[in-house]
């Protein structure tokens, strides 16, 4: 099974992430700010959209270009409460699973995004991996990852207030499955993956308590879009986003979403699955996968 060879995944299962840290957590602006990045990097129009890391669905709707939107999140309850929040329709396809062993075959999708995901990677070039694997040649890809060498972490370095370099490539741990990354690493990385970089845009430029208290968080965050753009000259905001192309010529344009043409196996790879008995099936490995409540569930295999 491919579970021992998983890294640790950080779960929200059974959180209330989206009321308490975005709805009730005094991070309006935060939310205002990504919104502006997105709707600058965003492509107009696509077909299918892999949204990683979806969580309750926050950013969902800001993708009404696509046709289609996969949300695929570790937690059953956060796309539980995407549903809630967005409803049930084609429009939108809710997957459990881990970034580690994306179950689609390759090539499938025409866009992706994974915003406050990455930092959450043990593993990250891992991931990356399985994300490019996943998209079309000249496919956009979106992520935003946590900055390290950020204005903050560079005062309290030379304050002697912390013991960490922000100016070093490797990532730091700051809480436990919490990592911060040095810039030039994720684009070095994007780079050997054949993902060509577009934009960047730094973000967040103001998360500070007491500007944000003062400042209405709409207009703070319209401020911050103006700065956004700098972040192709330098990144010293603790948020970073990044728009990709994965190279190559444009291919056909996807067709509608269906399952057991899109989705493989996570454990053996194997595609097409079968739906047998209300679950899908794999021919290949014999493992079988659940659907619950209109969510494909691909973290363990029904016994």
């Amino acid at each position: 099974m491919h579970k021992a060879t998983t890294p640790p995944v950080c779960s929200y299962e059974g959180s209330d992430y989206q009321e308490s840290f975005w709805d009730r957590g005094g991070r309006a602006y935060e939310d205002a700010a990504e919104a502006i990045a997105l709707q600058h990097m965003l492509p107009r129009q696509g077909r299918l959209m892999l949204e990683l890391g979806a969580g309750a669905g926050r950013n969902t709707l800001r993708y009404h270009g696509f046709e289609q939107v996969i949300l695929l999140d570790y937690s059953s309850t956060q796309l539980q409460q995407a549903q809630a929040r967005l409803g049930r329709s084609s429009r939108y396809i809710y997957v459990a699973a881990d970034i580690y062993h994306l179950p689609f075959v390759a090539g499938v999708f025409d866009a992706a995004t994974m915003i406050r995901t990455l930092h959450h990677m043990v593993e990250p070039q891992r991931a990356l991996q399985q994300v490019r694997d996943v998209l079309q040649p000249s496919a956009t890809f979106i992520l935003e990852f946590a900055n390290k060498q950020n204005i903050k972490a560079i005062l309290r370095y030379l304050l002697r207030r912390q013991d960490w370099n922000p100016f070093t490539l490797e990532a730091i741990e700051f809480i436990e499955m919490n990592f911060d990354f040095h810039p030039r690493t994720i684009f070095n990385w994007l780079k050997e993956l054949g993902l060509h970089i577009q934009s960047k845009r730094a973000v967040s430029h103001f998360r500070v308590g007491f500007l944000k208290r003062l400042i209405p968080p709409k207009l703070l965050a319209a401020v911050d879009g103006l700065f956004q753009p700098t972040g192709a000259l330098w990144q010293l905001t603790p948020s970073v986003f990044v728009k990709a192309v994965v190279e190559g010529n444009h291919l056909s344009s996807p067709k509608p979403f269906e399952p057991l043409s899109y989705f493989k196996c996570p454990s053996c790879g194997h595609s097409p699955l079968d739906i047998k008995d209300g679950h899908l099936a794999c021919t290949g490995c014999g493992r079988r996968w659940a659907i619950r409540d209109e969510i494909y569930d691909f973290k363990e295999p029904i016994l």
